[in-house]
């Protein structure tokens, strides 16, 4: 499974394209499409991105629920019918179509933030404004969390 952490700004260039992370690139390699899945965000000012194969995760569980739901027909609408498939340049970069641009704002910088198993891309200053808001949420919450048990060895298909 990728797994993406950190933040990075990176420049746009006036034909809409960024160098994707080395640490995300390398994080998506083991993947059969090179490149990734994009689409607006429905709950941040951002672009959702991940592996094709995190997309297809999302589809199945889209698939458990109820059939012609209008909860199923919002995830579908709001995912997959604006998902875009974003392949890699030679030269690890991306041409961010302008539709994505425009949600986001992005005119000079595109920050690439890590969330474990997806990224996302944010215009600089309004991640930085949402990150502060997050860390202040957490605290005062005084939030914890319960660390997922590790999968065994077996679990992962090795053998001992």
């Amino acid at each position: 499974m990728a797994l993406f952490l950190s933040t990075f700004v990176n420049k746009v260039d006036k034909k809409g394209r960024v160098s994707v992370p080395a640490p995300f690139r390398a994080a998506l390699s083991g993947e059969s499409y090179q490149g990734f899945v994009a689409f607006r965000s429905h709950k941040h000012d951002a672009i959702e991105c991940c592996s094709y194969s995190r997309m297809e995760q999302l589809s199945q569980s889209v698939d458990t629920l109820d059939m012609f739901s209008q909860e199923q027909d919002d995830f579908t609408a709001a995912i997959f019918a604006d998902s875009l498939q974003v392949p890699f340049d030679g030269d690890g970069r991306i041409v961010l179509p302008k539709k994505l641009l425009d949600y986001i704002g992005v005119a000079g910088e595109v920050s690439f933030v890590g969330r474990g198993a997806t990224f996302q891309m944010w215009l600089p200053e309004k991640f930085d404004a949402a990150q502060v808001a997050s860390r202040a949420r957490i605290k005062e919450a005084q939030s914890t969390l319960k660390l997922s048990p590790q999968a065994s060895s077996s679990d992962k298909g090795e053998s001992s």
